[in-house]
């Protein structure tokens, strides 16, 4: 008992590196936020593509679908649409596996923060998000 209340002592003073550690971990932890925001916009833009080449089937092969580039729609063959679809989709799945690897680099680096920072501070810091 006598142990665990060392461990925490309120008077922990914090030193530059601590702080740097800290400050470190917080702007990680925001990067990290703003990859999973994204990579969930990601999922979102693959599965209105594979629902786009879902009705791709329903068309019939001889009509011109407008596709989307930019801001403009160009009217394309079926062929052509299903082509730039699967294009598309490949580009998606590829931006999502580098922002997942992203977040499991920046999520090594906050495990290791988080590590250091509750070996010095203990109970005195708040390293864990809230659950809304």
């Amino acid at each position: 008992m006598a142990n665990s209340m060392k461990d925490s002592d309120p008077d922990t003073q914090v030193t530059y590196d601590d702080q740097q550690k800290i400050n470190q971990f917080a702007r990680n932890n925001a990067k990290l936020q703003d990859l999973k925001d994204e990579l969930e916009n990601k999922k979102k833009e693959l599965q209105n593509l594979e629902d786009a080449c879902d009705e791709m089937l329903m068309v019939e092969d001889e009509s011109l679908v407008p596709y989307p580039i930019g801001e403009v729609f160009v009217s394309l063959g079926v062929d052509s649409a299903n082509e730039m679809l699967e294009k598309a989709k490949e580009n998606t799945m590829e931006e999502m596996k580098g922002l997942e690897q992203q977040c499991e680099a920046i999520q090594t680096l906050l495990q290791d923060l988080k590590v250091k920072l509750y070996a010095k501070f203990g109970n005195n810091i708040k390293l864990e998000a809230d659950e809304e």
